[in-house]
């Protein structure tokens, strides 16, 4: 069925941002003493807001400093300055979703700041997003909560079972479904297992989602 709403998720799906954000993770928590593989940042920490990601670091034994959740972003900001790519295919799916008149939002666990330096890299397809852009930190309600996914949803005026989610996270597939939404689990590298034991469709090509909505 065509969806009447398609909601993004903005890291690793519409910009190319998590493999620079796991570097500088790795490199961050060597600081503290702990020597994490990319594999295990990607697997355990990908998909939760800063303040989550500190959280699980604290319970593996990570002494990170009060407030280091917070005190990062700028760090993490200057890092993403120097750009980002697109996701290959996004553009042309944004493009076949404006040609057959279905809205698209994106719905992000990062903050608007965040989304500003990396989408901010791409005027054209900043230009399309702007004012449909969904932060947690603005509602302070974060994946794997369905919150984020529904408030984008009543935004643009259409019922959850009308809607499709594409994101690449585990938490992402989780609040979509908790949230009664279709989902896409984008895993362009492997076989999408980990999505898809959460409800998801493995997507791995970008280019091929027009077609897998039916467009």
């Amino acid at each position: 069925m065509i969806p009447n709403l398609v909601i993004f998720d903005c890291d690793g799906v519409i910009v190319d941002s998590e493999p620079p954000l796991l570097d500088f993770l790795r490199n961050e928590f060597a600081r503290y003493g702990l020597d994490i593989t990319l594999h295990e940042l990607e697997t355990k920490y990908v998909g939760g807001t800063m303040k989550t990601v500190a959280e699980r670091a604290r319970a593996s034994g990570v002494p990170l400093p009060h407030a280091w959740e917070v005190d990062v972003y700028p760090r993490v900001f200057d890092m993403l300055r120097a750009g980002v790519p697109l996701i290959p295919g996004i553009e042309s799916s944004f493009d076949a979703l404006d040609a057959a008149g279905i809205p698209y939002c994106v719905g992000s666990n990062g903050p608007m700041e965040k989304m500003d330096v990396t989408l901010g890299a791409h005027p054209l397809v900043f230009e399309r997003l702007k004012g449909r852009i969904h932060s947690a930190h603005t509602y302070g309600v974060a994946k794997p909560d369905p919150g984020l996914f529904l408030i984008a949803a009543e935004t643009m005026g259409v019922a959850p079972k009308d809607c499709v989610v594409v994101d690449d996270s585990p938490s992402g597939c989780i609040a979509a479904r908790r949230a009664g939404m279709r989902c896409f689990g984008f895993d362009p590298h492997r076989d999408g297992a980990r999505l898809i034991s959460e409800g998801a469709e493995h997507l791995s090509d970008m280019h091929d989602l027009p077609r897998r909505l039916g467009l």
